[in-house]
């Protein structure tokens, strides 16, 4: 299982810190909370029961852009879980042409296996630095050894840092093992004073560490996964022939670090841990799922219509997925699907799906008042975005309330008036009243540009006025 304290994580803090990046949608997030809370209960529950207890799946109804998927996300970075974002209309019955639902789960190994080898790798980083370093120093050392060559045998060539300390041999120094110590802890200290940065040297390059090397195939296996394998062998076969590269010193210490990293990194342990936590904290999002429900046609079989509801049914109801990492479960994975129903119902789902997703919230359409909490309020809001964009270009943003309230307003009549988009319409908005300012921003150093209500007419309503425009613009 993952770092995160789980005894912390009760619902109520989850929804705390869901409300920090997600304006309303309460009962959404009061769902996806005690789902959550559930998988640690489950954890200390007699084991003999413990397996018997399967996660609720989630239906999320509601348009787009109001949090369905930032809901998901947000609860899986919570908890430190695999996590992945499918759209249903991507796969399509088995027998045809298309992903088959199992890649689901194969993609959601692979997502597990990345992080868990990134988090192992960030463990052992300070000793994979301090190995690299030494190779490092090993290269600078017979690059130095080379240049003395080429200067001549019976020459003293001396080169100080500004410590005055000698580089090079030196007939002061009474013996050979002397001289190369010396000689190294000058090198290491220029090394660790960061001065030798874009001095270029040869280094072996060894390829990928860590990854699997070999092809494996397994069955249940598609053309596209099998064709992936096969790409990834190829590759492995050409990584794993070390060759010789001329590069900085800064980009020689991230390659040898990596290098290290993934020699300290066992991987059985990372393959063993990554399957782990699929099956007992996995989070699979599963968008647009009213999309795959047929609508009565009887021109031809709907290969992404039933086909996907009912190949998806035993991966969510829980069986055993063959990937290249071997056999996994699907029983405790959770499930999150969400669509927006507008010309289907829920109800429209075959009924074994339906029965796959016993917990159904709707999300709310989100309102001017909304719009002005997401833009002022959320600890990743547009506008801080964009203030800390132009930051960089030494441009400071005030943005007033009232500016705000008129982004908000015009969001909320554009969405009434043509397609609702959600929060995604304040993206649209936002970047057409800074559009000018982004663009100009070298001719504005050191200024601090007013964002009020009159800057936001100015520059977009008279596109919200405009029907036609409106509908293509905004």
């Amino acid at each position: 299982m993952s770092d995160v304290n789980l005894d912390e994580l009760t619902p109520g803090a989850i929804v705390k810190e869901l409300d920090r990046y997600i304006v309303g949608q309460t009962k959404a997030k009061r769902a996806v909370a005690v789902a959550l809370r559930n998988r640690y209960r489950r954890l200390h529950v007699p084991a003999e029961v413990r397996d018997e207890i399967t996660p609720k799946n989630i239906l999320m109804i509601g348009p787009t852009g109001v949090g369905k998927t930032e809901v998901a996300r947000r609860l899986a970075k919570i908890a430190d879980a695999p996590f992945i974002k499918v759209e249903a209309t991507k796969f399509t019955e088995v027998g045809y042409v298309g992903r088959d639902v199992e890649s689901i789960v194969r993609d959601l190994v692979e997502n597990a296996v990345s992080m868990v080898h990134e988090q192992r790798a960030d463990a052992v980083r300070e000793r994979a630095e301090t190995l690299a370093n030494e190779r490092l120093i090993g290269v600078l050392m017979r690059t130095l050894d080379k240049a003395e060559d080429q200067a001549g045998k019976g020459e003293s060539a001396e080169s100080a840092d500004d410590e005055g300390v000698t580089l090079v041999r030196s007939p002061k120094v009474r013996t050979e093992q002397a001289k190369i110590r010396r000689q190294r802890r000058a090198v290491a200290k220029m090394l660790a004073d960061r001065k030798l940065e874009e001095q270029l040297v040869e280094i072996e390059v060894e390829g990928d560490e860590g990854f699997s090397s070999a092809m494996e195939f397994v069955g249940g296996m598609s053309s596209e996964d099998i064709n992936d394998a096969f790409q990834d062998f190829l590759h492995s076969l050409q990584a794993s022939r070390k060759r010789s590269k001329q590069v900085s010193v800064r980009e020689a210490r991230r390659i040898l670090t990596l290098e290290e990293s993934n020699k300290l990194v066992d991987w059985d342990s990372v393959v063993d841990t990554a399957i782990e936590r699929v099956e007992q904290s996995g989070i699979v999002f599963l968008d647009e799922i009213d999309k795959v429900v047929g609508r009565g046609s009887d021109t031809g079989p709907d290969v992404s219509g039933e086909g996907v509801q009912r190949d998806l049914l035993p991966i969510v109801e829980g069986s055993t997925v063959n990937t290249r990492y071997g056999p996994v479960k699907t029983d405790h994975v959770l499930f999150i699907g969400a669509g927006a129903f507008h010309r289907v119902k829920p109800s429209d789902l075959i009924p074994e799906l339906q029965g796959r997703f016993p917990l159904r919230v709707e999300l709310d359409r989100l309102t001017r008042d909304d719009f002005v909490r997401i833009l002022s309020q959320t600890d990743n809001s547009l506008v801080k975005q964009y203030e800390l964009l132009l930051q960089v270009e030494d441009v400071t943003l005030n943005v007033t309330p009232d500016a705000l309230d008129e982004v908000a307003g015009m969001a909320t009549e554009l969405n009434d008036r043509t397609e609702n988009i959600g929060a995604r319409r304040l993206q649209t908005i936002m970047e057409r009243v800074l559009e000018d300012l982004s663009f100009d921003a070298a001719l504005h150093k050191g200024e601090t540009i007013l964002i009020d209500r009159a800057y936001v007419q100015e520059r977009v309503a008279d596109l919200v006025a405009n029907d036609d425009l409106s509908r293509y613009i905004l």
